[in-house]
């Protein structure tokens, strides 16, 4: 599922606040982005309409039916199969070789590579 910058707005402020209705998300993102109470709904409608939000109840309450972790892995992996030739060691080297890590980032990786094998 592609979700584009708009729309993920929307599924953070649900990740982080669980299940809102499209006022109190219309509330929160014009705090946080200054949209407008249509710009929400359209949003929130397009989020329905990919299967990554459920309307439900009569004050329109939304749920979020993917979780963040669902939506990254699926991003870097379409990151790193459009940018990176489909090699993770690519990616990591991409960080790794560019100064993007510190040494202590660096060691993380490391042990966190170790427990995977």
């Amino acid at each position: 599922m592609k979700l584009f910058d708009s729309e993920l707005k929307i599924m953070d402020a649900l990740w982080k606040r669980g299940d809102l209705s499209a006022g109190e998300l219309a509330k929160i993102l014009k705090e946080e982005t200054g949209w407008n109470r249509n710009t929400t709904y359209t949003v929130v409608k397009k989020c329905i309409d990919k299967g990554a939000v459920e309307r439900y109840g009569s004050k329109f309450m939304c749920k979020a039916l993917i979780t963040r972790e669902e939506i990254q892995q699926e991003q870097t992996t379409e990151l790193v199969e459009k940018m990176f030739e489909g090699s993770y060691e690519k990616f990591f080297a991409a960080f790794l070789n560019e100064g993007y890590l510190s040494q202590e980032e660096t060691e993380k990786l490391k042990k966190i590579i170790d427990e995977a094998k």
